[in-house]
């Protein structure tokens, strides 16, 4: 659902990006109210208010992914479908670069190549584009950002999701109220068609979430780490194949790199986990024959998160963490 996005946004012309973007905060918050108030979890609501931090994080998370989910739906009715798939593929290599200089992470030679060979592909494709690729790298960093916020709120999907809406709904409404009375809103003027489809992106951006959210728990998370990456392929080959976007043989070969690169953080991560199973399992038949053990290290207990991990799998994860909704 969230690689095939790029075909609904365009449905909603003549509406400009901002429009929509309050729409989607919007109808966003009462799909999820409605949500929350069927499975009646409604007690998280006085625990965080009681919490100043968390509370302000969850408001500058709200602003980070605004700022992505506008740009997002402005590049894919501007015609970029193909730059903002690029966005999500490089989000890997952005997150392990915020992991190295914020959270003072620990990379393995693999993955200190991949970010290498992340570089070079952007130094490519800003040649290519005869400028820097800033759609993708602004997706890239606010949705890396995004994730890095949630880890540190530490909340559950749907009620993170209510959350950043609830922070998002007054100036998203507030907007709406001001299209209305300047005559440029598009809800209710140009047909009932028109304002289901306005609505609708609250569904849009709930669904896929709380599919993911109830995969997560099904599934390994490396798993869930590599699916997470289906969703730009399928943007990228909307953009190339439905949209008709230029591919000159410059950006074919950036995409190669980021492709690359990705290629060896996958490797990296399985061959780690792997790894991390046969000590762990070696342990527990130690421990059943009465040897003494040693613990494994923290990076190793949990090669997908953490130091030493793929974040492209910890970020995967966050809708379940820490909600990150890509689209």
């Amino acid at each position: 659902m969230w690689g095939l996005v790029p075909l609904f946004w365009p449905l909603l012309k003549p509406a400009g990006a901002l429009e929509i973007l309050a729409h989607r905060m919007v109808w966003s918050l009462a799909v999820v109210a409605i949500a929350l108030l069927v499975l009646r979890r409604g007690r998280w609501i006085r625990e965080l208010l009681a919490d100043p931090r968390r509370l302000g994080l969850i408001t500058l998370a709200a602003t980070v992914i605004t700022v992505n989910w506008g740009l997002y739906i402005w590049s894919v009715n501007a015609g970029h479908v193909v730059e903002s798939s690029l966005g999500y593929f490089i989000n890997p290599l952005v997150t392990i670069t915020l992991g190295v200089l914020l959270l003072k992470e620990r990379l393995r030679p693999a993955q200190w190549g991949a970010v290498g060979i992340g570089f070079a592909a952007v130094v490519v494709l800003a040649i290519g584009y005869g400028r820097p690729p800033w759609i993708s790298l602004v997706l890239a960093f606010s949705f890396a950002c995004y994730g890095l916020l949630k880890k540190k709120v530490n909340i559950g999907g749907l009620e993170s999701l209510a959350a950043e809406t609830a922070v998002q709904f007054l100036p998203a409404l507030g907007y709406l109220l001001w299209l209305g009375s300047q005559g440029s809103s598009t809800f209710g003027s140009t047909g009932a068609g028109h304002a289901a489809l306005l609505a609708a992106t609250g569904v849009v951006t709930a669904v896929p979430l709380v599919c993911f959210g109830a995969a997560a728990i099904r599934v390994p998370l490396s798993t869930l780490g590599l699916l997470q990456y289906l969703a730009p392929v399928f943007q990228f080959l909307l953009g190339v194949v439905y949209f008709h976007e230029a591919m000159p043989a410059e950006r074919w070969t950036g995409f190669g790199l980021v492709w690359l690169a990705l290629t060896i953080l996958t490797w990296d991560a399985l061959r780690t986990a792997r790894a991390t199973r046969a000590r762990l399992v070696q342990a527990e038949r130690l421990a059943r024959a009465g040897c003494p053990t040693q613990a494994a290290p923290a990076d190793a207990a949990a090669p997908l998160m953490g130091t030493g991990a793929v974040p492209a799998v910890d970020v995967a994860a966050a809708p379940v963490r820490r909600e990150t909704a890509p689209d």
